[in-house]
């Protein structure tokens, strides 16, 4: 009998799971290990026969998975069913039974954060030296517009301080933005280099684990981002992704172009951005403010 646990042990060892970049690989891992823990009738996935599964017990096991969220249970379904279509190409068994479950759709997170609530986060980020460097990862999203796990793994040779810019090739679609750096950031990127310049992170751990500086996990990030949100006092719904729609939406509502937000945020198509398309009053004062300019001046 082979487990589904030997079949990943063969993945991980494979050329399709070798040429992968490094953070597919470790999200891979990481899902995984969370399926092979879920238990169907007191038995774990993992140590069951992979060709025993059925599509049934798919099902269950991707309700179960939803419970600590849709998207989480997608992210499971989606690299389960990878590891599956492995093992059928393999001919270790015939059928992906993970292939026909439907997954649900989640709703569109549309929480945006106030000013404030940015401004006291980074207050208690920047206060004490072992949160600082979520400070700034948060702070980096924000200004930027730019995802989390980028700005986690964000290297000094982005940086350009004789320029006052950056350059992020964004992980997601290997997008390249360009983008400057304001005074405020820009003051605290020079003192971040001043004490881990020696190491290629901007933003790591700031303790070494086995004398080497790596950074956050993008698991750990938001628990420890969480605790500080806590001491900061700001609301349980507010995530740190939330930053890069906030600082979009407030560029839809400072009245900027589609294509200017795209060459920042990085997304190649326009009907990505329509989600930060939102009725507000500042986007709408903004339109009619223009609109009667543009009368007075004909």
């Amino acid at each position: 009998m082979t487990t589904v646990l030997e079949i990943a042990e063969e993945y991980f060892s494979s050329h399709d799971f070798k040429n992968l970049r490094d953070e597919t690989k470790t999200s891979y891992q990481y899902f995984l290990r969370v399926a092979f823990e879920t238990k169907i009738d007191d038995t774990s996935l993992g140590s069951l026969n992979h060709a025993s599964i059925t599509t049934k017990q798919a099902k269950l096991l991707y309700d179960i998975w939803c419970n600590r969220g849709i998207p989480f249970a997608n992210h499971i379904m989606a690299t389960i069913r990878i590891l599956y279509n492995y093992a059928v190409r393999m001919e270790h068994c015939n059928l992906n039974p993970f292939s026909v479950v439907r997954r649900r759709s989640s709703t569109p997170r549309k929480v945006l954060w106030a000013r404030d609530d940015i401004q006291k986060l980074l207050d208690v980020a920047y206060s004490d030296f072992s949160t600082r460097n979520i400070g700034l990862i948060a702070h980096m999203a924000y200004a930027w517009c730019q995802r989390v796990g980028d700005m986690r793994l964000l290297t000094w040779e982005s940086i350009q301080f004789d320029k006052a810019r950056v350059h992020i090739e964004q992980s997601k679609r290997r997008a390249e933005v360009f983008l400057p750096i304001d005074d405020d950031l820009l003051d605290m990127l020079r003192q971040q280099h001043e004490d881990f310049g020696f190491q290629q992170w901007v933003a790591p751990r700031p303790k070494p684990i086995g004398g080497e500086y790596i950074p956050y996990s993008q698991y750990k990030l938001p628990l420890h981002a969480r605790k500080l949100m806590d001491e900061a006092g700001l609301s349980s719904e507010l995530r740190l992704s939330d930053l890069r729609r906030t600082g979009t939406t407030e560029m839809v509502e400072a009245g900027v172009g589609i294509g200017q937000i795209m060459s920042v945020t990085g997304h190649a198509n326009p009907q990505s951005v329509k989600p930060y398309m939102k009725n507000t009053y500042a986007s709408a004062n903004t339109a009619l403010t223009a609109r009667k300019i543009h009368g007075k001046s004909t």
